[in-house]
């Protein structure tokens, strides 16, 4: 069984994180009844006896004493992480993998990246050798972070670069949140830009999302639970878009409903890897599957049902309007229409009662409404995991390596540009001791490149697909 090693960078960073593990928590305790410290909770989690003083206190087998997450938190302000070391989820993590400043990052890539990258450089990866150290097989590391800020896309993108250079054969998933064209940080388009260049050059997974999206999707699910129109349908104990198990209780706080959805998209990436079930997807088979060119690895995420339905005996009307959502625009965790885009690759991870002629089913019912590159028409990977989310019969996650990304990244770089016309608040980023002004283009430069290639795929969408002839056995 293989681990990995969540770095949450920046408040969004945290507070997502702080989302991921309490369900992680949830979701395992729902399974693992007996108390057993087994390989499914050993991916995220270590086994310490807290009675032993330093490192010598893992266990590896028997029963739960501590828990501890494989996690390091990143935060040049402390508040985020003051307030999850004072929550109920203080336990989990250890004091000895945490970094936090008092000064913040101002919403400047540059102060999170030159000058907090330098200067937490060594502690930083002091921490990473660490959570490399506890783990019999690290697999994966996890960047949560967001675009908009200064520590999130600074900090959260410089440590993309030491994790490439320090630990090359492991790979790097990462989480970005994406600012909305509504976002309060007017230097936002900078620092997502800016940040862009790096997740190009050093990430192996992109996972896109859009605050705008997250918001727009629980707005719909709170229309429909206060309409009456499910009626007592609805599982108090869903963990898609309330930790607390209550679904009036969904804002209790700013973002709350929105870093459960992010969480559990997080958690459902990595359910075939921690759990059994008749087809498994590691990690791994996602970069090798769904990312056919380097720069090309942004992938469109949905996750279905976004709400509990009560039966467990899945009707098959119910099971297949559980994939058609997931390729609807509705359900994609960016603003984004995966139908009438270029697929390169996609990815189905199912959990719970499903089965595999379920699956195929369903995606030979939906072929033919959905485009897919002349040279990769049957470009699927699939996964069935047997344990569903924690309050579900069954969920449904879909990777989507889809030209559908585009617009996202050209709106980007026109509110970039609206600003650096006018040179506005450059001068916040010039002070800065190592960034020029050089860097902006290299920047919008490298995105503009990606745009391009984009571009390019989608030129080929009206051509035929090639029917190869295929070779005639004889019997």
């Amino acid at each position: 069984m293989t681990q990995s090693v969540v770095v949450q960078v920046g408040q969004c960073g945290n507070q997502i994180g702080c989302c991921f593990w309490d369900l992680a928590l949830r979701e395992h305790a729902a399974v693992n009844q007996k108390g057993i410290y087994d390989e499914a909770i050993s991916s995220f989690f270590r086994n310490v006896d807290t009675r032993v003083v330093g490192d010598g206190g893992s266990i590896s087998k028997g029963k739960i004493c501590s828990l501890k997450a494989r996690a390091v938190l990143i935060d040049m302000e402390e508040g985020v992480v003051n307030e999850i070391l004072q929550g109920p989820l203080r336990d989990v993590f250890d004091s000895k993998q945490l970094i936090t400043d008092i000064s913040g990052s101002g919403n400047n890539w540059a102060v999170g990246y030159k000058v907090f990258g330098s200067l937490y450089q060594e502690q930083i990866l002091e921490k990473l050798r660490k959570s490399a150290e506890h783990c019999d097989c690290l697999q994966c590391f996890f960047i949560i972070h967001s675009m908009g800020g200064g520590t999130g896309s600074g900090l959260g993108t410089f440590l993309l670069k030491l994790l490439e250079d320090e630990f090359p054969e492991v790979y790097r998933f990462v989480t970005s949140v994406y600012p909305s064209g509504e976002d309060d940080v007017i230097t936002s388009p900078y620092n997502s830009i800016l940040a862009m260049k790096e997740l190009n050059e050093h990430a192996d997974c992109v996972l896109p999302i859009d605050n705008q999206s997250l918001f727009d999707i629980i707005s719909k699910i709170d229309l429909m639970v206060n309409s009456g129109k499910l009626g007592t349908t609805i599982k108090p104990k869903s963990l898609v878009t309330s930790s607390a198990g209550a679904v009036k209780k969904w804002h209790q706080r700013p973002f709350d409903a929105m870093n459960n959805i992010v969480a559990n998209l997080l958690l459902n990436l990595t359910s075939s890897a921690r759990f059994e079930g008749s087809l498994n997807m590691d990690l791994n088979e996602i970069s090798m599957n769904l990312v056919p060119f380097p720069q090309l690895h942004y992938l469109v995420s949905s996750l279905t049902p976004l709400y509990t339905l009560a039966d467990v005996n899945i009707p098959t009307r119910r099971l297949d309007q559980m994939f058609s959502d997931a390729f609807s625009k509705d359900h994609q965790l960016i603003r984004a229409d995966p139908k009438h885009s270029l697929y390169l690759a996609c990815a189905l991870m199912v959990r719970g009662n499903v089965q595999v002629s379920d699956l195929r089913r369903n995606i030979e019912r939906l072929k033919p409404s959905l485009q897919f590159v002349s040279w990769n028409q049957e470009g699927w990977k699939t996964s069935l995991c047997s344990v569903p989310p924690v309050g579900h019969s069954h969920s449904l996650l879909a990777l989507a390596n889809n030209t559908c990304v585009k617009p996202t990244f050209m709106e980007l770089k026109e509110r970039f540009m609206r600003l650096y016309k006018k040179k506005a608040h450059l001068h916040h980023y010039l002070q800065i001791e190592g960034m020029e002004e050089s860097g902006f283009m290299e920047a919008v430069s490298s995105l503009s490149g990606l745009i391009e290639e984009y571009n390019q795929l989608d030129a080929t969408k009206s051509m035929p697909v090639e029917d190869f002839p295929r070779l005639s056995i004889a019997v």
